[in-house]
């Protein structure tokens, strides 16, 4: 049987918070409604000519919720937004207001990273990709015995 053609890929995330959410995605990184009821929220931005990424909210209320997902509960999730210039993007947003949960570091595997706490309290790890510390993924690189 042949793969069914993928059209879309996006997290949804189950969160009171919807309008806070929209507007924190909307105002600190440039996303758009491409869908919004009182319900559901579907947020998508262009990140090259042909690439879009996407991301979406549910009120837990709602009765077409789709079963299984409780309502987000901060652990276990992290949502990566890798960007050119992680250190503009921690300046960017403190001077936007919001409050850095993780200070911009140069992580010695070769990221500068920097964490944000979204209103739906999902935590978004905004990643450069950067040089890892020499020698740092050596120990790594062994075959298995």
């Amino acid at each position: 049987m042949a793969l069914s053609q993928l059209t879309s890929c996006y997290p949804l995330i189950t969160t009171p918070h919807l309008a806070e959410s929209r507007d924190f995605f909307v105002r600190h990184f440039g996303f758009e409604v491409g869908f919004e009821a009182s319900w559901f929220v579907w947020l998508s931005r262009r990140t090259s000519e042909s690439g879009t990424v996407a991301l979406a909210f549910m009120s837990p209320d709602h009765p077409s919720r789709p079963p299984g997902p409780e309502a987000f509960n901060n652990h276990g999730l992290l949502l990566t937004l890798q960007v050119d210039d992680a250190r503009a993007e921690e300046q960017r947003l403190r001077d936007g207001g919001v409050d850095i949960l993780y200070p911009v570091r140069h992580e010695p595997w070769g990221q500068v990273r920097l964490q944000v706490r979204a209103p739906s309290g999902l935590v978004l790890d905004i990643v450069e990709q950067a040089e890892p510390a020499e020698g740092y993924w050596d120990r790594y690189m062994t075959a298995a015995a």
